[in-house]
């Protein structure tokens, strides 16, 4: 109605979605502001400056905003946004290669890393202290100590390319 559309928000409280400013495209080439009218089912029902019918509303369907980066707030101790995690190099606390951070989901129960392992296979781990005991945002490194039974058949490839545990 009128041009109204539904956000689904990842902001702490999920009305502030627009208080972080404009929201940009995934290409970022595309700005759009958000005025928040009320919320449905756990969505933001918003106004988008521009957009003021149903047609309007209806071409941004399943359209991905995102906030600038530099209108974050810092995250505190032992928190992290999930885009500072990606791309990351990952390490066994033996000093192994484990690949790169591919992505990090939280489906409710906790934040889950996936990584993609040298040869191309992807492993998800939980994100917990236990399992990433460190993580490096200035080296751009994690050191992860997977459970038992994670890692596939055979082990990681040493330095020499042998399979080892």
């Amino acid at each position: 109605m009128r041009g109204a559309v539904k956000v689904k928000s990842f902001t702490g409280n999920a009305e502030d979605v627009a208080a972080y400013g404009p929201l940009r495209d995934q290409r970022g080439t595309r700005q759009f502001v958000l005025t928040p009218i009320g919320m449905a089912r756990g969505n933001v029902l918003a106004a988008i400056e521009g957009v003021g019918d149903r047609n309007a509303a209806e071409a941004l369907r399943g359209m991905r905003l995102y906030v600038d980066r530099d209108a974050l707030p810092p995250a505190g101790e032992d928190e992290f946004y999930h885009a500072d995690l990606i791309g990351m190099a990952a390490r066994t606390v033996a000093g192994r290669d484990l690949g790169t951070v591919r992505a990090v989901y939280n489906h409710g129960a906790g934040d889950v890393i996936e990584l993609m392992l040298p040869e191309g296979t992807p492993v998800a781990l939980p994100f917990t202290k236990a399992v990433v005991p460190v993580v490096d945002l200035a080296g751009r490194r994690l050191v992860i100590d997977p459970p038992d039974g994670v890692l596939p058949e055979g082990g990681l490839p040493d330095a020499a390319g042998r399979r080892t545990q």
